[in-house]
């Protein structure tokens, strides 16, 4: 039985590649020493996976910024605004490639990153391809030959990994009208096969194509899309053995497409999808087939320890019925999306030796993996490594740190009335304009402000007692201060406090609940050069005490304009989080959102007049399948509500989503009544208002005019130019200006250059409609 693994995370144990990302970013080093980072980060992955026993180890799993990103140059699928970067004279591969990530503002050009969103259900970002209705493809990058090649070098024969065909397509967006881009699959599959071949002809053995795409809803053409490109790379590329991965749920309508696939073996994920596992069995063509499964039992999504029991099930159950040379055994999915190594938490202070015995990084599930490809061949039940892990598995389960008696009370208590706002919308925003005295297209940020390196070395400082508590604080005070002053002379409508003594959105609130945990080095990509540390969510959830009012109400006193309050909402918090596996999601959201409720009562009787509680994963929560939408959306947007309500009228609550498609879920957008929401369009264009339009959306907006996510600085007229395409849609007294997300990760220069091209595009406009009017 082999063992193997779809992927493993690249930023490095210490986050190595983001820092080098920067570095060359900034003009620090060259691209040599860049791709040198790069090489070390992946010859330790193949090592770490070789040591633990894994038959077959990817490559091409590594990306310095997006593996889709990373196909499309594969295949040439390289937008026109960017061929201008290709000169002729020399290589311009890597500008290409973090120009279409992150933009290009240089060298008197001005070009445009590619739209990003979300991968999946997870929190992980992808550049979306961009298709056009004569779109050719033509290989561009060599590298998942590289990388084959640079594994060989190092004694080790990997497992190529690439997006399949058919999913890159799903994952793409039309950029003209009038055509399917399914139906550019036979001008795009040319490359794969040729990319198929030469990792033949070089030796590769097994290559490994992910078609998460597999486990979505599809047309009837989609599912032919399916067979017809399997068919085509089944023919022309006879001796390599085809491994089709699917994961992130259960393949449903889609089985009997997947199992009829002309390939070799065949991957399901049994942590989101085990339903599939006995249909599979029991499909006497599959078993008659010579095909392999390969069973997804390690989840690469969360990080508690592998139950050996419940798997070995799983894997005697196939055994039984294809035979053990038929099965292959694997993590569910790529493990990016976990944790390094869970050795690197040595610090007790932290996370408990308790606690931690319940835990698996990336490192430890190969281990898990290579563990129950040996296991399933003895008597489990004597051997060490089995006893070992059934005791920690009980451990966790019957710890009397995970309950809380009095939190469960209470939220079995809730009833209703604790969703609902005193009243309607309409009532509420007459209120709020005699109140708050807000002008015409009011302008605002996010919420955070350029974290710099003095910023995070205050943290860094209190956390090794360099600095006492108190001169920590009034550092914080002149940081907060001085935002405020500058927030003014700029001239924006309601400030923030620029969040400098939070950490991340997610964790700070973390740190202050409890039923929480934390790691020192428990990193994970996000996107690009961006990693994020989630908290691990262990036990029922309550709020001790206040966690934001101390700094707010200090910026709120010191400035005479309107201060928001800045929260993470319940369903974030979850989504964000490593959650508890032992309770359905529901519970935990609402054990948050009652939390968070105190809180914003908390702000209010402080004196705070805008609540911002951002919920930029209630898309992303979604289920795979539309058949799951009701119930899901029902308790995520009752999570939300239950946070908001506890305010009087006048009192505006603000939520923000980013990097979202809203078209399809807009009703239930507008059922979490929130009275401002503020949305990610800029990448778009605005495309993602139309959603807005055909719904007539009753409540305020502000849909985001700059790209954060880019050091580019977009030009006035741009930002005027978007906002009078929202205006087209939006209700002139319901729109705002803002950027479409926090700016934590961005540097004070081009921040303060787009923030004043904001407030003068805002201005604009109003003079326009006074004009006009």
């Amino acid at each position: 039985m082999l063992s193997h693994s779809l992927g493993y995370p690249r930023v490095g144990s210490q986050r190595e590649l983001k820092k080098a990302n920067e570095q060359f970013w900034s003009g620090k080093i060259n691209r040599e020493e860049l791709q040198k980072v790069a090489r070390k980060i992946r010859h330790q992955n193949w090592e770490i996976q070789r040591n633990a026993g894994i038959d077959l180890i990817p490559s091409n799993d590594f990306s310095l910024y997006d593996q889709v990103l990373d196909t499309s140059l594969m295949v040439g699928a390289i937008p026109e605004r960017y061929h201008q970067l290709i000169d002729g004279k020399s290589n311009r591969e890597l500008d290409i490639y973090f120009a279409m990530a992150r933009g290009y503002q240089q060298n008197g050009l001005d070009i445009k990153a590619m739209e990003m969103t979300k991968w999946f259900d997870t929190n992980y970002h992808y550049l979306v391809p961009e298709f056009t209705r004569n779109q050719m493809f033509s290989r561009y990058s060599d590298k998942v030959l590289l990388e084959f090649e640079d594994a060989l070098q190092k004694g080790i024969k990997t497992k190529p990994v690439l997006i399949g065909p058919v999913t890159y397509l799903l994952l793409g967006k039309e950029k003209e009208d009038g055509f399917d881009k399914m139906d550019l699959l036979d001008t795009l599959l040319p490359e794969y096969i040729s990319i198929l071949k030469e990792l033949s002809s070089r030796g590769a053995e097994w290559v490994q194509l992910d078609e998460p795409g597999l486990v979505l809803d599809l047309s009837h053409k989609q599912k032919l899309a399916f067979q017809s490109a399997y068919e085509q790379i089944r023919e022309a590329v006879q001796p390599l053995k085809i491994l089709v991965a699917t994961y992130f749920g259960a393949l449903e309508d889609n089985l009997s497409t997947a199992t009829g696939l002309c390939i070799d073996a065949l991957h399901i994920d049994l942590t989101r999808g085990a339903e599939s596992l006995p249909v599979i069995l029991s499909d006497e063509d599959f078993v008659l087939s010579f095909k392999k499964l390969s069973l997804g039992v390690v989840d690469g999504r969360n990080i508690w320890k592998n139950d050996y029991q419940k798997s070995l099930e799983f894997i005697n159950r196939a055994i039984e019925v294809l035979g053990e040379n038929r099965v292959m055994v694997a993590p569910s999915c790529s493990l990016l999306h976990s944790p390094h190594d869970l050795d690197l938490e040595t610090n007790e202070n932290v996370l408990t030796g308790e606690i931690k015995n319940w835990m698996a990084f990336a490192k430890q599930k190969l281990n898990e993996v290579s563990h129950l490809a040996r296991l399933v061949r003895t008597d489990w039940e004597l051997e060490e490594d089995f006893i070992n892990n059934q005791n920690a598995i009980a451990s966790r389960k019957n710890s009397s740190l995970i309950h809380k008696p009095e939190v469960k009370k209470r939220a079995e208590s809730i009833v209703d009335a604790d969703f609902e706002r005193v009243s309607a919308f309409s009532a509420r925003q007459m209120l709020q304009l005699e109140k708050l005295e807000l002008p015409l297209f009011p302008s605002t940020t996010i919420g955070s402000f350029p974290q710099t390196d003095e910023v995070r070395k205050l943290r860094s400082d209190l956390k090794k007692n360099v600095i006492t508590i108190d001169q920590y604080e009034d550092r914080i005070r002149e940081e907060i201060i001085s935002s405020l002053r500058w927030q003014e002379d700029l001239g924006i409508d309601v400030l923030v406090h620029g969040e400098f003594e939070r950490n991340d959105m997610v964790e700070y609130f973390g740190e202050s609940l409890s039923g929480f945990v934390f790691t020192q080095n428990g990193w994970v990509q996000s996107y690009g050069s961006r990693c994020v540390k989630p908290p691990i969510i262990f036990g029922d959830v309550e709020r001790p005490e206040p966690m934001t009012v101390k700094w707010s109400a200090f910026a709120q006193a010191n400035s005479e304009k309107l201060v928001k309050g800045m929260l993470t909402g319940p369903v974030t918090i979850l989504q964000w989080s490593f959650v508890r596996d032992d309770q359905p999601r529901k519970d935990t959201a609402f054990q948050i959102g009652l939390a968070i409720r105190d809180e914003v009562v908390d702000l209010e009787k402080a004196g705070i007049k805008v609540i911002q509680i951002d919920e930029p994963a209630i898309r992303e929560g979604l289920p795979l399948r539309k058949s799951a939408w009701q119930n899901y959306l029902k308790w995520a947007v009752d999570a939300f509500r239950l946070s908001a309500a506890g305010v009087a009228d006048q009192t505006q609550i603000h939520t923000h989503m980013c990097y979202s498609e809203f078209n399809d879920i807009i009703d239930s957008i507008a059922a979490m009544d929130a009275d401002v929401i503020t949305i990610e369009t800029s990448r778009s264009q605005m495309e993602l208002l139309d959603a807005f339009s055909a719904f007539n959306y009753p409540n305020e907006i502000g849909p985001g005019v700059y790209d954060i996510h880019s050091p580019r600085v977009p030009t006035v007229d741009e930002m005027v130019t978007l906002l009078e395409k929202a205006l087209k849609v939006i209700p002139a007294r319901n729109l705002w200006v803002n950027p479409d997300c926090g700016l934590k990760t961005r540097k004070w220069p081009e921040t303060e250059a787009a923030l004043r091209n904001m407030i003068s595009a805002a201005n604009l406009l109003r003079e326009s409609v006074a004009v006009g009017q």
